[in-house]
């Protein structure tokens, strides 16, 4: 199923027609008010500013001026999150330190201006008496704002609200729900909390009842949730055993809880005073989840007469049609004898994570992109849910601070008689005299108030910067009431009939002015989801595909589907042969002339073309890789967005072969034929991708399947045959590991393999390949031992999340899972991180593809080896957090392992074990962490997770890893955003990223065509070493050559290669790609082939020239470089000493290399590359298939140590090519927001 068209199904909930029917007739109503409703709006407004206490006025202005100050919720969101938040005191002092030089202090009272001075002054020396003060402050600045849960304060807040005439809905935050026994926590919290006697509304929202939501289980959620929420809704019916009355149910409270109807279900207890609970709305993937849940809860006979609560948002354009659901559902419970529900009303609290969502899936924005489309559907939601058929069965709770929209609905309730149903909500602390000021008018007033526990405090951050968000947005009612901002009326200048006054407008006029906007475009306004399971089409310029959005009905039926159905056989030919063999090699060999003879442009063509193919086979590969792979829905879907991604992506790499800055001065000649040799771990992206790529530098392909993952491939190739990629050029073939496979890796004719899999067989494949005629040629993304870095001045609610989404994300079996967590200082020892990662942990459900509840699936087959050691043994000093246990006897499920004390350079620290155990080590600084995770011969993942600016650029520029990550987790790499490949022993052969914008390019052989005629001038540093190393270059040719190479290396390294790029400019996430110089890269030069006139001094000669042109390039990018001189060559360095300034280049020379024969230099390689090192060798004049290459390719594996990585072709004089010689990439993916917030500083 390629195109997921089927209607929305919601299972369990009423039938009805959502699509809205009004015209501007039925908003007339609206429009007769408006004059009324600004009238009393203004009136509250008056009465709000005349009523405020000293105390609420000094608040007041105090949040106007921080709204009016450029810079000043920035400071507040530092301050609440990187001060106030931290668990450890000196990492919250040297955020409280760097704040003295923050400007933004115009907000704040003289008092605490001086104390903010003088803690950031006195904060790093003093940390325990500092932060702890600093924090205190914080909590009496926002105490208005969230509530102290604890007792007496919280007791003596309701009895005052109560006794002000206010009621509260009470909102208990608490630590980030990762696992289960959190999840029980809060919930049980909130029914003690709505068991008070003095308590008698709450809110709650769904990821407080569950961990680890799966928006792909929706149903499966809904039944993990209903047990949760059960007891909860009991104590609001009076059923519970312990609910707070006099006459409460004395029976087994729990006795057969999980049924609905069971237990107190029957008990009719009409005498008892019911509570109120309200259902919390989240993000847009919530929204079907919660309504689905609301109505399967109120549907039990249990609570059959329990009036219960539900949000909506109206920032959604969904969200009236879900009003006329619920309404349905109302009806139809009211028409049996059920009681009522309550709708509430909020404009959203969310938009800036639904904007990161949309923009990291490369989805539309679920909710509306203007405010002026939210102000509107308010106000039609309001005139919806105000109607006589709906107030009969369903209350409205108008959850507003805008004065304009509360009138409306007041006045609008009040015309049509049914004011008893409407309740005024407004948020607790923000506003006391304007909710006064309502309260007066409208009877009583709701007030939505968070409750912390004073030692969670911290975890109010999310809260306090969406509120301070809010407030900020200039479009927003309480911005334009506190912040008399004087320069508003430039900024607000409008001329409207009917608007009292003309020409500039104060921000309270402006208000005014988009009130009236809105009752005039509630008929305009579109309603509907936004989002649409229809795929956007692919077009001829890359972008990223987008994933399937579970939060739709009809994908996940859609996904539901594929994920049980029974694959295709297999149908690709078994080689059982050596002639079947040679038939297949000769077949692509053959092929390879008329593929490579179509235009570039012609070739990318047939790639997007096989983009799209692709596309329509979704269903097809999430079925086999589920079935074959062990694949969940969560893990194979966007590998199949990758997929499509190559596809477009190297579409583009194709034709940048002949248009592209490389070709200025060389030409690309395709190999003959590529061999790819795939995981099974990645059964889609990494095949295809690997094929794609080969296929658009112009080689034909064969590829061998891991046998494990046969029919991924097949679909796949399906796909590009039915783009029209002709199956001569492509071919997918099965061979056994045995004789059979041995020879087709080693074919004399298949020119490059490319191997996904682990060191050993990439050395193993290398040594078959060794007197191959043009060198081994296995290009790999090898091993990984992968750690993420957690420091003390990191989010450790984040951290956790993220290094168990690291570690087990398919069961731990991908190549840039993290099987190392290093924790520093602190964090070490922290209580909350280590029960928040145990129990995030402990709380992975573990099953198969086929169950959509499934959070960590099999692993591939039965552990042995090194997995089954780790899974099943601890070394010395190591304890188990928690023990794996296999859970079946098929052997391949296995339930997550967490150990810690994992000591330096054991077992575990050092090997990849490739699976889901991971190890907790401890560093006590940075420096030390990062010593840990640079130890390892592998470099393909790291991860770090900081707050601190200095701790963050300082290990960007000391890990040593090709895919770095900053406080996010390490796995999901996206093609051009994360470039993929590593560092090390992590990658063989040149280390062009899978993904990035050489990896097409080293498919082939790059060959002069003429001379570099791009350039820009040679930079002072080269230019100094060049008057030195001139001498190399002997004639006037040789001269001209290097200058026009060092002149296309500068245009190189400032347009591209010297430059960090982010290609895709995501607002809430960088993703840089940058190339780093390579720590030393030895140039090993031996006398080429004479020409015909048999000239050895005239080919010497231009060997020194082009020995010259990498050493200046190497020092242009910063790399060092050892120079090998073969035997042959000393005559034409001896000749250099006729001269004063050939002698000075001599002694140059001299100090960075020497004078060798092969056997000595490839002694000389090995000996360097037993401490671990590998090497990587510039050969000049060397053949690919000469001795010293050979010996090199044959150096045994076990002997060997790190690899050796031999670089061959002519010495270009395009930047472009031969800079990357000296040059490894890294790409850097770092989240750039807190909550959805971005600091000035991240801004681009």
């Amino acid at each position: 199923m390629s195109q997921i068209t089927d209607a929305p199904r919601t299972p369990g909930a009423t039938t009805v027609d959502t699509t809205p029917s009004d015209d501007a007739a039925t908003f007339a109503e609206l429009h007769d008010l408006v004059e009324d409703a600004v009238a009393l709006a203004n009136r509250w407004s008056d009465a709000t500013e005349a009523g405020q206490t000293k105390a609420e006025k000094r608040t007041s202005d105090q949040l106007g001026a921080l709204l009016r100050d450029e810079k000043g919720l920035d400071l507040a969101v530092k301050f609440v999150d990187r001060v106030a938040r931290p668990e450890d005191n000196t990492a919250a002092a040297r955020e409280l330190a760097r704040l003295s030089s923050n400007e933004a202090t115009g907000f704040m009272g003289k008092l605490d201006a001086k104390l903010l001075g003088l803690g950031s002054r006195l904060a790093t020396t003093m940390p325990p008496v500092v932060v702890p003060a600093a924090r205190t402050r914080l909590r009496q600045l926002v105490g208005h704002l969230v509530v102290d849960a604890s007792d007496p304060t919280l007791a003596k807040h309701l009895v005052k609200a109560h006794a002000d005439g206010f009621r509260l809905n009470i909102n208990l935050l608490g630590e980030a729900v990762l696992g289960e026994a959190e999840a029980a926590r809060r919930t049980e919290e909130t029914r003690k909390l709505l068991a008070r006697d003095d308590v008698d509304y709450v809110s709650i929202k769904v990821s407080c009842l569950v961990s680890q939501i799966s928006t792909w289980d929706a149903e499966g959620t809904v039944e993990r949730a209903l047990e949760r929420l059960r007891p909860i809704y009991r104590v609001a019916n009076g059923t519970a055993s312990d609910a707070s009355s006099p006459s409460s149910n004395t029976g087994d409270a729990n006795a057969d809880a999980g049924q609905p109807g069971g237990g107190a279900a029957n008990v009719n207890r009409g005498d008892i005073k019911k509570k109120f609970v309200n259902l919390d709305m989240e993000e847009y993937r919530d929204l079907d989840l919660t309504i689905e849940l609301f109505t399967r809860l109120l549907s039990e006979p249990e609570f059959h007469d329990l009036e219960a609560g539900i949000v909506l948002q109206a920032y959604l354009p969904d969200a009236v049609p879900a009003l006329e659901r619920l309404i349905a559902f109302a009806k139809e419970r009211k028409a049996n004898g059920g009681a009522g529900i309550k709708v509430r009303l909020v404009k959203g609290a969310n938009l800036a994570m639904e904007r990161v969502e949309a923009e990291l899936h490369d989805w539309k924005q679920a909710p509306y992109t203007s405010k002026e489309d939210v102000d509107a559907n308010y106000l039609r939601f309001i005139e919806r849910a105000t109607r006589a058929d709906a107030m009969e069965v369903c209350r409205l709770g108008v959850a507003s601070h805008n004065l304009y929209d509360v009138a409306m609905a007041h006045l609008l309730a009040e015309k049509r008689g049914v004011s008893e149903h409407l309740d005024v909500e407004m948020l607790q602390g923000m506003a006391p005299s304007q909710a006064r000021a309502v309260k007066a008018d409208v009877g009583t007033v709701l007030l939505y108030t968070p409750v912390v526990k004073r030692e969670d405090f911290d975890v109010a951050v999310s809260y306090l910067i969406r509120r301070l968000e809010e407030n900020a947005a200039e479009q927003n009612f309480l911005h334009a009431m506190f912040s008399h901002d004087e320069g508003a009326a430039e900024r607000h200048k409008y001329v409207r009939d009917g608007l009292v006054g003309t020409g500039a407008l104060s921000a309270m006029q402006d208000q005014e002015r988009r009130f009236r906007e809105s009752i005039d475009a509630i008929a305009s306004t579109p309603v509907g989801p936004r989002r649409s399971p229809e795929r956007a089409p692919i077009g001829d310029f890359f972008e990223n595909t987008a994933d399937s959005d579970p939060a739709l009905p009809a994908v996940r039926d859609w996904a539901r589907e594929a994920v049980t159905r029974q694959p295709a056989p297999l149908t690709s030919p078994q080689l059982t042969s050596r002639e079947m063999v040679d038939d297949v090699v000769a077949r692509g060999v053959a092929a390879q002339a008329g593929w490579a003879g179509r235009s570039n442009a012609e070739r990318a063509a047939l790639l997007r073309e096989a983009a799209r193919e692709i596309e329509k086979r979704r269903g097809d590969l999430v079925t086999v890789a589920a079935a074959e792979g062990g694949k969940t829905i969560d893990q194979v879907d966007p590998e199949i967005s990758e997929a499509i991604d190559f596809a477009r992506y190297y579409a583009d790499r194709c034709e940048e072969l002949v248009t592209g800055m490389a070709s200025d001065g060389a030409r690309f000649e395709p190999h003959r034929l590529t061999l790819v040799t795939p995981p099974w771990n990645f059964p889609v992206a990494i095949p295809i991708g690997s094929v794609l790529a080969a296929l658009a530098s112009g080689s034909a392909v064969v590829i061998k399947p891991a046998p494990q993952t046969v029919g991924c491939v097949e679909v796949a190739m399906e796909a590009l045959w039915a783009a029209g990629i002709p199956r001569d050029a492509a071919q997918v073939v099965r061979v056994e590991e045995d004789d059979n496979g041995r020879a087709l890796v080693a074919h004399d004719d298949v020119d490059t393999v490319i191997l996904t899999g682990s060191i050993e067989t990439g050395r193993l494949f290398a040594g078959w390949r060794a007197r191959h005629a043009g060198g081994p040629r296995v290009f790999g993304e090898t091993s990984g031992k992968n750690a993420l870095v957690v420091t003390p001045a990191a989010d450790l609610d984040l951290a956790a999340a993220d290094l168990m989404k690291s570690a087990f994300g398919h069961a731990g079996q991908k190549c840039s899972a993290a099987s190392l967590g290093i924790l520093v200082g602190s964090v070490a020892t922290s209580k909350r991180f280590r029960e928040q990662l145990v129990d995030a942990v402990k709380s992975l459900r573990v099953g198969w593809p086929s169950d959509l509840g499934t959070t960590m699936g099999p692993v591939i087959e039965p552990p042995s080896g090194k997995l089954l050691k780790a899974l099943t043994t601890l070394e010395p000093g190591e304890t188990w957090l928690v023990e794996p246990k296999q859970l079946d006897d098929t052997g391949r499920l296995w339930s997550p392992g967490l150990k810690d004390g994992v000591k330096p350079g054991s077992f575990f620290h050092m090997t990849e074990v490739f699976g889901p155990v991971l190890g907790l080590m401890h560093a006590d600084t940075l420096e030390e962490a990062l010593e840990l995770q640079n130890a390892t011969q592998f470099g393909l993942t790291a991860g770090i997770h900081s707050l601190d600016e200095d701790e963050v650029t300082y290990w960007q520029e000391h890990v040593e890893a090709g895919n770095c990550y900053v406080n996010r987790h390490i796995t999901g790499a996206i093609v051009q955003r994360q470039s993929f490949g590593g560092w090390k022993e992590s990658v063989m052969g040149p280390g062009a990223k899978a993904g990035g914008p050489n990896y097409v390019a080293q498919f082939g052989t790059w060959v002069p065509d003429g001379v570099a005629r791009q350039g820009a001038p040679i930079m002072p540093r080269v230019r100094d070493l060049l008057e030195i190393l001139s001498p190399l270059a002997r004639n006037e040719a040789d001269r001209e050559w290097l200058h026009a190479s060092l002149r296309s290396d500068a245009f190189a390294w400032r347009e591209e290669l010297g430059i960090e790029a982010d290609p895709s400019s995501l607002r809430a996430e960088s993703n840089v790609f940058r190339y780093r110089p390579q720590p030393q890269v030895v140039v090993r030069a031996e006398l080429g082939e004479t020409s015909a006139d048999g000239d050895v001094d005239a080919v010497a000669d231009r060997t020194l020239a082009e020995v010259a042109r990498l050493v200046l390039g190497a020092h242009l990018v910063g790399s060092s470089v050892y120079l090998s001189w073969d035997v042959a060559l000393q005559p034409a360095l001896t000749r250099l000493a006729a001269t004063g300034e050939g002698r000075q280049a001599l002694v140059w020379l001299n100090r960075m290399g020497s004078v060798e024969s092969s056997a000595q230099f490839v002694t000389w390689c090995r000996e360097r590359t037993r401490d671990g090192e590998p090497l990587r060798i510039r050969m000049v004049g060397a053949d690919a298939d000469g001795e010293t290459a050979a010996a090199l390719a044959s150096a045994p594996g076990e002997d060997q140590g790190a690899s050796i990585t031999p670089l061959f072709g002519e010495v270009l004089s395009t930047g472009r090519r031969e800079l990357l010689t000296f040059l490894r990439e890294q790409a850097i993916s770092r989240t750039l927001h807190r909550f959805g917030h971005v600091a000035p500083e991240l801004m681009r």
